[in-house]
């Protein structure tokens, strides 16, 4: 039997180093997928169809709303970002666990649909230290960063509505920490009895 996997939703404000923290993750854990979103924005230099993003026309992103096919969409600005619940479904049903790095209100979409899955939130450890690393970015205007903030306040109001909070303070405490709660998991008796039915059946038959 397929040993199924776990679906993941992680959230954040920007700035709390999520993106970073799932990367370092995937470089040491090979049972981890992250999903990767369909979008109906134009696809930018540099990145890679079916890598970055899953790149469709709005008719097709339309389409499949009406067929159920997205775990949570959204609507950012003039474009549609969502989770194909196919892509995820399948590589659960492989024994691998999955990652949506998304935010407050996707995360409520997904817990609809899929109950049993895992949220977790990453906090900065302070407001002071998050504007540092958005202003340590270089890459926005200060208009642009306090917009950050602003939002990133709104996201943290909704830490309580996750199973578990991560403080990233310092980046490998935080690394360790998330690991062991994919290692936690798949610990649970009944993943393990799964996993070693064979053996159990072996010991047990003495």
């Amino acid at each position: 039997m397929t040993q199924l996997g776990t679906l993941y939703v992680i959230s954040a404000p920007s700035g709390a180093g999520k993106t970073s923290l799932v990367k370092a993750l995937l470089a040491q854990d090979t049972q981890v997928r992250v999903s990767v979103s369909h979008t109906t924005r134009p696809i930018r230099p540099g990145e890679t169809d079916g890598k970055d993003y899953n790149f469709v026309t709005m008719e097709t992103f339309d389409a499949e709303i009406q067929k159920g096919q997205f775990l949570e969409y959204a609507n950012v600005f003039t474009n549609k970002y969502g989770t194909s619940r196919i892509w995820v479904e399948e590589q659960l049903s492989q024994g691998m666990d999955v990652i949506l790095e998304i935010d407050w209100q996707g995360a409520q979409q997904v817990r609809q649909q899929m109950p049993d899955c895992v949220s977790l939130f990453i906090l900065p450890p302070s407001i002071t230290e998050l504007r540092k690393r958005l202003t340590g970015r270089g890459t926005d205007s200060e208009e642009t960063i306090n917009h950050r903030m602003s939002e990133a306040l709104n996201e943290i109001r909704h830490y309580r509505e996750y199973q578990y909070l991560l403080v990233n303070d310092n980046f490998d405490t935080a690394l360790q920490e998330l690991q062991s709660v994919f290692t936690a998991r798949r610990l649970e008796l009944r993943r393990q009895q799964q996993k070693h039915a064979a053996m159990l059946t072996g010991l047990l038959s003495e």
